[in-house]
Formats: structure tokens, sequence, C-alpha cells
């Protein structure tokens, strides 16, 4: 599959090592950092060159599957994920998620829910049956985002990253009138 996704206004694609001083400045912001991984901000831009460097193993084998640049007019604006979802436990699951983290100063344009349909319809394409996203279970946002996306709300569950989340799911057999 192609590496880039377009919509009406996003180019989402696959992040290189010049895009580091972007993801360091996205999650040394306290407030984009507590959503992801451990929940403290980078402090170093190494780290951001750690976690582009990761992206392939993160995205896996699946050729749909990726961490893609959300950029508007060549200008990244945040992040996007179409990634299998690690089980808690190390359990034996398939689920594939979706997700998201957008720079602050992007926040309330709709970007967030332009990148979640695009990567929705990419995995939808690419025959996944269903999607998920999970939230920390106090992030409104994402979970706003989730909902605008069409995903039903699973509750709290502790199947994914060895936490309690929010969970999400999407089929693709609920989505009626979308390309798929």
């Amino acid at each position: 599959m192609d590496a880039t996704i377009r919509t009406e206004r996003l180019l989402l694609r696959s992040m290189t090592p010049d895009d580091a001083d972007f993801v360091f400045d996205l999650f040394s912001r306290p407030e984009v950092a507590r959503w992801s991984g451990s929940g403290e901000p980078m402090t170093e831009r190494g780290q951001a060159v750690a976690r582009i460097e990761a992206q392939p193993a993160r995205a896996g084998d699946h050729p749909a599957c990726g961490v893609f640049g959300i950029a508007v007019d060549d200008a990244l604006v945040g992040i996007a994920m179409l990634v299998p979802l690690p089980s808690s436990g190390g359990g034996a699951r398939e689920d594939v998620e979706i997700g998201w983290h957008l720079h602050p100063d992007a926040w309330g344009h709709g970007y967030a829910t332009e990148a979640g349909h695009a990567v929705v319809d990419r995995g939808f394409s690419a025959g996944f049956e269903e999607l998920y996203a999970v939230t920390d279970p106090v992030n409104e946002r994402s979970q706003a985002v989730c909902r605008r996306l069409g995903m039903t709300d699973l509750g709290l569950r502790d199947d994914w990253y060895d936490t309690t989340t929010r969970a999400f799911v999407l089929a693709a057999a609920s989505r009626p009138g979308r390309d798929q």
C-alpha cells in the first residue's frame, strides 16, 4: 500500500529523521505527553529520534499499518497511527488500533477526526474487520473524536497495554455509506 494518505486538508505520510524536531516539540509538551506511553514529557531530542526509529517495528508487518505524520500545507501538526494493539499480559490477540496525537496549536480544527477517518478507511480497505481506539479514562477530547468517528464505547477495559483504558471499537460492517 502507498505510504501516504490524502484527505481534503491533510497529508498523512511516513515520518523521517528530519521530523525529530517536531516530534520532540510535540511530546515535550505535558498536555500531549500525558496521553502517550509513560505520560512523561520528552526531555531531549534524542528521544524523538528514537521514537521515529521505532515506528516501523511499532507498525508491524501488515502493509496497511503505519505511524503517519499529519501535515497541513507541508507543516506537521500531529501523528496518526494504524498499528497492532498490544495485548495485556502478552496474550495472543490480533487487534488493530487507530490513534492520534495533535500539537496543541492544531487542536480544535477537526484534524484528529479527519485523520481518524483516513486511517479507518485505510484499515477497512486493507480488510481489517474491526478497529479499536484506546484512551486514557479521563481523555475526553480523544473520546469525543472516537464518537465522531462512529465508534462504540466499550467502557473501561484492561485488554491492552497492561493498564485500564476507555476503549472504543468500530466494525467495518457498521459503516454504511462510507467507501471501504
